[in-house]
């Protein structure tokens, strides 16, 4: 199978990291970032859902750096807050929002709310465009768990130490990157995303 070079739409070097490690039993796929690329785009999310902000992201720059481009949208959903902070995730405490911020206005909104009503779950939404815009492949996948009183945990990133599985007893900031990397919204979407993008690849060698 031939070589494929794709950029990774994203300037989170932690997302980044989490993807390649995702990415990496397939070396024929090469993998670049948008910190490759000094010219990249800034693209404004400006979509409703976790799947028009990353179809938008992954079109707009791959017409821009004329390259094929993965882009993924991703965020927590918290049933008791109507699906909040949804794809403001990143955002949720402001412009210049960081995870410290985030987590702690998460907590303060969901004070006094009991364990088992603090129901939550990630969603990742991957789009892959080809360098004219047109999106080949979508897929999207969730990771259900609650959120904590408190974090507890110190790996990942986002609201990982605050997100716990209940099954293990373990927030994803405990887990650690091998264990996230099976159970993960991201790991989900990239096992969906896998062998769609192994036969993208055989089709464009035998066009």
């Amino acid at each position: 199978m031939p070589d494929f070079q794709m950029v990774l739409g994203t300037g989170n070097a932690k997302k980044k990291a989490e993807l390649q490690r995702l990415l990496a039993p397939y070396p024929q796929i090469q993998l670049t970032s948008l910190a490759d690329y000094p010219d990249a785009l800034e693209v404004e999310e400006t979509g409703t859902t976790f799947a028009e902000n990353a179809e938008l992201k992954a079109s707009v720059q791959a017409r821009h750096l004329k390259r094929w481009v993965l882009a993924e949208d991703s965020g927590i959903s918290v049933d008791a807050l109507n699906g909040a902070p949804g794809i403001y995730s990143a955002r949720f405490s402001g412009a210049e929002a960081t995870d410290t911020s985030n987590n702690e206005l998460l907590l303060e909104k969901l004070a006094g709310i009991p364990s088992q009503q603090r129901t939550a779950f990630y969603t990742c939404h991957m789009a892959l465009s080809d360098p004219g815009g047109t999106i080949h492949i979508r897929c999207e996948d969730q990771c259900h768990g609650r959120i904590l009183t408190k974090g507890r945990g110190d790996g990942g990133f986002g609201y990982d130490p605050l997100f716990e599985i209940p099954e293990y007893h373990a927030t994803f900031g405990e887990l650690g990157p091998s264990v996230k990397s099976v159970l993960s919204h991201r790991a989900r979407a990239n096992r969906k995303f896998v062998p769609l993008i192994l036969a993208l690849i055989e089709s464009l060698e035998n066009q």
